[in-house]
């Protein structure tokens, strides 16, 4: 586990477990040796080989035509539909609990002129079939009303602790969108982990998707960058959109070739990391003053709650962590999030239990320090 490090100086240094997110990982050693030695050309005009590489790999693996990289998640789900939503007004349907319309800066509509229509989110990730194809406009109403032009799921869910959505689900929800003549666009930042806890291959997960844009830099651990999926001619389109964005650049072929490592070593890790998460989740389920939903830990993420009848609140716990080299990421008052990703090992799960433990009860664990 290594609480403490001896630096290159001789000076003993605390190691930092940092559960705050997925995208908190550092390059591998393996990844830094293909940034050096990454044969790279100018992307912008087309000519970066490791980016194509990774953009012909990525389509082969998602099932699709073609693939892009972008610098991030954001920019490709901002991308992606504003390709879909190519006449200013439209309106897309999307959970209220989801990345693009939480956590994305409203860019759909600042940038885009996107207007998002919101359904609830259930406890699982899933959006109603019901509501979805009641949500979807009449085109006979477009006088008054903003034309449906896409439906955006999210797998695996973020907000709601890192549920996964089935091919089932997926596939009625596509069936829905090719009714009413929709697209359909998946964000699928950590779909890998999503397919991972399903058993079910990743391009079999997003077949009905009409786009997909998957993060390289959460649980499969690269530095930097996304990369959208889709047929030739959305992603033709999504290149003139990353251009317009400021999203093109030169020899990417640095970052691309630590992605192609992340492909190659990391999504069989995925297996392990949820191993670790449910580890830690039943772990700190058992601390009197703490609770977790078990059944909602599917993949890397957990939510954690602070009895509100306790002496302690999430800020404080943090404060504890830190002090023995924890980071985790404040909810709210009562709630924390923790993230698990490959460079967190067993060990740092119980070095973890254990001091929140001590934090709560005063009681030293045997895997204190």
């Amino acid at each position: 586990m290594g609480e403490v490090a001896i630096d290159k100086d001789g000076k003993i240094m605390r190691r930092v477990i940092d559960m705050r997110s997925d995208t908190v990982t550092k390059p591998t050693e393996a990844m830094r040796a293909a940034m050096a030695n990454a044969e790279v050309d100018d992307d912008v005009l087309g000519n970066d080989p490791t980016a194509l590489r990774l953009e012909t790999e990525m389509a082969r693996i998602m099932g699709k035509e073609a693939a892009l990289f972008v610098p991030s998640g954001t920019m490709g789900n901002l991308i992606s539909i504003l390709v879909h939503c190519d006449v200013r007004g439209s309106e897309i349907i999307l959970g209220d609990k989801s990345h693009i319309h939480v956590y994305e800066n409203g860019g759909i509509a600042t940038i885009g002129g996107v207007h998002p229509r919101t359904l609830r989110n259930n406890k699982d990730g899933t959006m109603d079939l019901d509501s979805i194809e009641a949500a979807i406009r009449d085109p006979k109403g477009d006088l008054y009303y903003p034309l449906t032009k896409l439906i955006c799921l999210e797998n695996s869910h973020a907000n709601t602790g890192g549920r996964c959505l089935s091919v089932e689900y997926t596939d009625r929800v596509g069936e829905l969108a090719k009714k009413h003549d929709l697209k359909l666009h998946i964000d699928g930042a950590r779909i890998f982990n999503a397919a991972t806890a399903l058993g079910v291959p990743v391009d079999r997960l997003v077949q009905a998707a009409d786009s997909v844009s998957v993060c390289l830099s959460k649980g499969l651990g690269a530095p930097v960058g996304t990369v959208i999926v889709g047929s030739k001619s959305f992603i033709a389109k999504a290149k003139i959109m990353r251009k317009t964005l400021g999203g093109g650049m030169r020899q990417i072929g640095v970052l691309c070739a630590a992605a192609l490592v992340a492909l190659q070593d990391n999504v069989k890790n995925l297996e392990t990391d949820h191993k670790n998460t449910k580890l830690l989740a039943e772990g700190l389920n058992k601390i009197e003053g703490l609770t977790v939903d078990i059944t909602s830990v599917e993949t890397n993420i957990i939510y954690v709650n602070v009895c509100k009848d306790s002496s302690n609140t999430a800020t404080k716990l943090g404060k504890s962590l830190v002090e023995h080299g924890i980071l985790v990421m404040p909810e709210n008052t009562f709630r924390f999030r923790v993230v698990i990703h490959h460079q967190i090992t067993t060990s740092d799960v119980l070095y973890t239990v254990s001091c929140l433990q001590q934090a709560i009860t005063g009681v030293l664990s045997e895997h204190v320090a």
